[in-house]
């Protein structure tokens, strides 16, 4: 910027010699100068100005607007978006698939006592002990009368006692309010709920925790607020979980069995409406577990999802099924069934002899050791192992459920001939019972996986198929004969076209080899043959029952009667039909013998005798 001189040299040149005064022009130039000056800062003033009132009239415009949006809205109560928002400190509630509540909070006073404020000690103590009898009384009046200043008494009571203490009248005696977990409908559906306990507590709270089963498996999900204390939904319905409860343990007394199982899936979806494991508990009265000696004799021992038992021969139908999906046997090849047969130095033999050979359908029907042995075979070890591997026996059952892992499968680390013949008869590798539900279930799918759930309507994507439709049809059919006229004519149910298979190991002794007299039997069904819905699996551990003047453990006279009942108590339930005699015609015609194409019409196999 160039600037005018006060004092141009031009004009006081000029000034000097017409007479004038050089001082009248440095004043003029000096005013107009400050005039410039003063005109520059009112203009910037103005502006500023300006901007002010256009943010004054922005803010308030706003503001008004606000003002006239919430005035013409509906009212509705705030909620807070931030997190500071209000937390929901309650545990969710456990329902079953019907909304029936399986576990609860229910609200609940803790007892304490300040010591120094006990007016008298010696009533307080003798009250104390009136209302809760199992106190130990030295320990109480030495706590009471020592110098502690605070003291729990109880970290729960009922109304009841907390009315008689109040009735002691002594101030040093507290309360203190919490939640408690509460199973309103007692030892049902008890391993599967599990049970829960406090964590870290206060005297006006208490943190309550998952300990077992579905409780603990989901405790993240039941103490999250974000779900605004939504139920977990569970898949097992109530009424039907109740009554398989009610017919086991009547079965398990008749059978004089140590323990029972049963497990009721869905085949479609792998839902699980019922899953019992008996002896149970209380989960409101939790035991403690065992520290020594076999787990099994606990009560709080899953035996659906932690029993590692050697199923017997329900394993007989995966290498059939195999065989039949690979082309190399159909329902009406005749196998060598001549017993015993030798694999190196050891013996294998049926029961009965059989003859010379049986047809496909017969072997599973007489359940032979032997010719399973011989279609195992044909297959080979590492085919074998494979389908197994993926009908799920080689790894834990993705139930949710902490104890899940505890059930992998004892499989054998080497798979020699002898153990590839064992197991293709369910010996030599121990698995739980819910393994075998899931793997009986893929083949009543249509040979497409299932995967078992306890979480109702979890969407879950299609199972992979793991055997054609025709060999999975073929092998329920089968198993609908070891029902008619087979091992397993007691677990018929006239109308529900009950399809399945028995299996009776004998149990492992702890420093090896079996024992003489205890075994554990099992029945494995489908259910009704003609479109499958339903899996039961029902094993006895340890079944005895007086027959014709002797004593019987096989499954055929322990399992099936007794999962016989348990399909005629709940298959009402779960809403199934009896099937008429109008439609027998039609079902029978699904299960005539079929032959694939192109697949041999017999197949010799020579023992190793």
């Amino acid at each position: 910027m160039i600037r005018t001189p006060l004092r141009p040299l031009a004009r006081i040149l000029r000034a000097r010699e017409t007479g004038e005064n050089p001082d009248a022009i440095e004043a003029e130039n000096r005013a107009r100068r400050h005039a410039e000056i003063q005109d520059k800062a009112r203009r910037r003033a103005e502006g500023r100005l300006i901007v002010m009132a256009a943010a004054f009239v922005l803010a308030f415009g706003t503001v008004g607007m606000r003002m006239g949006s919430l005035a013409a809205s509906e009212p509705t109560e705030p909620q807070g978006q931030v997190s500071t928002a209000r937390i929901i400190s309650q545990r969710a509630d456990i329902t079953d698939r019907s909304g029936r509540v399986l576990a609860t909070n229910l609200l609940t006073y803790s007892l304490y006592a300040h010591p120094h404020q006990l007016i008298d000690r010696e009533r307080a103590i003798s009250g104390l002990m009136k209302i809760f009898p199992d106190l130990d009384p030295d320990r109480l009046r030495a706590d009471l009368t020592g110098n502690r200043k605070f003291l729990w008494i109880r970290k729960k009571i009922s109304p009841e006692q907390m009315q008689a203490v109040h009735d002691i009248g002594e101030p040093g005696l507290l309360f203190g309010p919490r939640e408690m977990r509460l199973y309103p409908n007692g030892h049902i559906a008890s391993h599967i709920l599990g049970g829960a306990a406090f964590g870290e507590e206060g005297v006006s709270s208490a943190e309550v925790l998952g300990v077992a089963g579905v409780e603990k498996a989901f405790d993240g999900w039941l103490r999250d607020p974000t779900h605004e204390g939504a139920p977990l939904s569970l898949s097992i319905d109530l009424t039907v979980q109740s009554a398989m409860e009610e017919v086991l343990h009547s079965g398990m007394k008749v059978m004089n069995a140590k323990g029972a199982a049963g497990i009721l899936m869905e085949v479609k979806t792998g839902e699980i409406v019922a899953m019992a494991s008996l002896p149970d508990f209380d989960p409101n009265d939790r035991p403690r577990p065992l520290l020594k000696g076999d787990p099994s004799d606990s009560p709080l021992f899953n035996r659906a999802v932690q029993g590692q038992y050697e199923l017997g021969s329900t394993f007989k139908i995966f290498p059939v099924v195999q065989a039949m999906d690979l082309g190399l046997i159909n329902p009406n090849t005749q196998i060598n069934s001549s017993t015993p047969m030798q694999i190196g130095k050891y013996r294998i033999r049926d029961f009965h002899n059989y003859g010379k050979s049986l047809s496909v359908t017969d072997v599973i029907v007489k359940s032979s050791n032997v010719a399973t042995v011989r279609i195992a075979q044909m297959l080979g070890a590492d085919r074998q192992k494979a389908f197994l591997e993926e009908l799920g026996f080689f790894a834990p059952t993705p139930i949710e459920m902490v104890e899940a892992p505890t059930g992998k499968p004892l499989v054998p680390k080497r798979w020699p001939a002898v153990t590839s013949a064992t197991v293709s008869f369910g010996h030599g590798l121990a698995a739980s019972p819910l393994h075998l539900a899931a793997a009986y279930a893929t083949i009543a799918n249509d040979g497409r996986r299932v995967t078992p759930t306890l979480v109702h309507r979890r969407t879950r994507p299609e199972g992979e198929r793991l055997m054609s439709s025709q060999s999975a049809d073929l092998a329920v059919s089968l198993l609908r004969q070891v029902v008619t006229r087979g091992t397993a004519r007691q677990a018929e149910v006239e109308g529900y076209e009950v399809a399945g298979k028995t299996g009776t190991a004998d149990k492992p002794r702890p420093g090896g080899g079996y024992y003489d007299s205890k075994v554990v039997s099992t029945f494995a069904s489908v259910f009704p043959a003609s479109d499958p819905e339903y899996v039961l699996i029902v094993t006895l551990d340890e079944p005895s029952i007086r027959k014709g003047g002797g004593e019987s453990r096989t499954a055929g006279a322990t399992a099936a009667p007794v999962a016989a009942e348990v399909i005629r108590r709940l298959a009402p339930l779960v809403g199934l039909s009896p099937i008429t005699d109008e439609k027998l015609p039609n079902i029978a015609a699904r299960f005539e013998p079929r032959v694939e194409p192109g697949a041999p019409a017999a197949v010799k196999l020579v023992a190793n005798n």
